[in-house]
């Protein structure tokens, strides 16, 4: 088996380098929207450069993509890690960026 290194600044690559992002508690109201549905209102828990956990009352299976929508950002493309008791953890495709994700954490902690 051929063993490649990930691709720098995919989620892979933070995995592999910082399995524990700093992951801010918050209450951001705003939209999940999976992969072929319609969007449904959520409201944001906790969010890092990597992913986050918000309220998905309905069953998201892991491995969904979904889009994460939030105040002031464009949209998430993000995809479904894990689903238990109506909240949802997800891992964003591409890794946030400090510089957004200050502003909205100050906003909304």
């Amino acid at each position: 088996m051929i063993k490649t290194t990930p691709q720098l600044g995919t989620y892979e690559y933070a995995t592999q380098e910082d399995r524990s992002a700093l992951r801010t508690r918050v209450t951001i109201p705003g939209y999940i929207r999976p992969v072929g549905a319609k969007r449904l209102v959520t409201t944001t828990r906790d969010i890092s450069l990597s992913g986050f956990a918000a309220i998905a009352i309905a069953r998201l299976h892991p491995g969904t993509k979904c889009w994460l929508t939030l105040p002031g950002l464009p949209s998430l493309e993000a995809e479904v890690v894990w689903w238990e008791g109506g909240i949802v953890g997800c891992a964003f495709k591409e890794l946030l960026n400090q510089a957004d994700l200050d502003p909205l954490i100050s906003r909304w902690l």
